[in-house]
């Protein structure tokens, strides 16, 4: 009677390195890289290279950073377990989850907002970070610049947080949102008016499809429509960081903890950044442009003005603005 015979266990491991072999291959060979890890093959590579300039994310016996890199944005590209990715990578769960932190460690101004991202917490903790969502969620306030890249991000707040009470935070703590003198960056009225924080005219005219077919007929609706024009960098860069990593897309309940969902989120920030630079990625631009076209904008929560010195000064500033831009936009009709 003939008896089964096992493949030496050497044969196993060569047999794997050979798909990895091939996965990684594939990725850097073919157009399938933007579909897989959310990025061209050029930026992939380019990404591997400063990670391993760095010296945080290193190639060890076993294991290159391009595959810890790849492995890495497959998980926060597609919001996928440990497990998951082990068994296309045919690696142990044990070794997915340190090559995953390790990536992690890797290291007008323009718009500010917040935007809410679903966090995994104790029941005890749920009401405090359940705010505007029916599931619990954190608010991370971010700025960026009109070229889509963020300057600024504060992660870790609950969801019940208002952003003006997340924005104080910013500006007072010690790695404090740093605003150059004479500048500002633009919020919506959910913010607090300063000198270096303008937030449209409330009770106006505002949001870009309420002007469709329909002139500003005055000062304030004329610079409502251009702070939401220029305003809307902000949720595009939003938009499109979250069509990249469906990890802080917040369709299901992440895998991971609250302290390390702050850690990803930073993560995601920075290579968003890096691919608006290499690899801005036009059609996912366009795509996230379309949605917001069509979709009516959310409520904002407005808050009390409290009127102080900073208030008037950035009153003072808005006022004087829409009277310039209304006497210039009267000649040029």
């Amino acid at each position: 009677m003939a008896k089964k015979v096992d493949k030496p266990i050497r044969d196993h491991i060569i047999g794997r390195e050979e798909i990895r072999t091939t996965l990684l291959r594939q990725l850097r060979e073919t157009n399938r890289c933007r579909d897989i890890l959310r990025m061209g093959s050029h930026a992939f590579l380019e990404l591997c290279a400063k990670l391993r300039a760095t010296g945080h994310v290193k190639d060890t016996i076993h294991v290159t950073v391009e595959e810890q890199v790849a492995r890495f944005l497959y998980i926060i590209g597609h919001n996928v377990k440990n497990r998951t990715i082990s068994f296309f990578f045919h690696r142990s769960g044990e070794t997915i989850s340190r090559n995953f932190h390790a990536v992690l460690r890797a290291d007008c101004i323009g718009a500010i907002d917040g935007t809410h991202v679903r966090v995994k917490v104790p029941i005890a903790n749920q009401p405090r970070f359940r705010g505007r969502k029916e599931w619990s969620t954190q608010n991370v306030l971010a700025a960026c610049g009109f070229d889509m890249r963020f300057t600024y991000a504060l992660t870790g707040w609950e969801g019940t947080a208002s952003d003006s009470k997340v924005l104080k935070s910013a500006l007072s703590r010690d790695d404090r949102l740093k605003i150059p003198r004479g500048k500002f960056y633009l919020g919506n009225a959910g913010f607090m008016l300063k000198h270096a924080l303008i937030t449209p005219y409330r009770g106006v005219r505002y949001h870009l499809k309420e002007f469709a077919g329909r002139e500003p007929e005055n000062a304030y609706e004329l610079f409502n429509l251009r702070h939401s024009s220029l305003r809307n960098v902000i949720e595009r860069s939003f938009g499109v960081l979250k069509k990249r990593f469906a990890i802080i897309a917040g369709g299901t309940e992440p895998y991971y903890d609250v302290e390390v969902m702050v850690d990803i989120i930073l993560a995601c920030i920075i290579l968003h950044n890096f691919l608006m630079g290499v690899d801005p990625d036009q059609h996912l631009i366009s795509q996230v442009d379309r949605e917001l076209q069509n979709n009516n904008p959310e409520a904002t929560n407005e808050e009390r003005e409290e009127v102080n010195e900073d208030y008037r000064r950035g009153a003072a500033l808005r006022d004087n603005m829409a009277a310039q831009m209304w006497a210039d936009y009267q000649i040029e009709r």
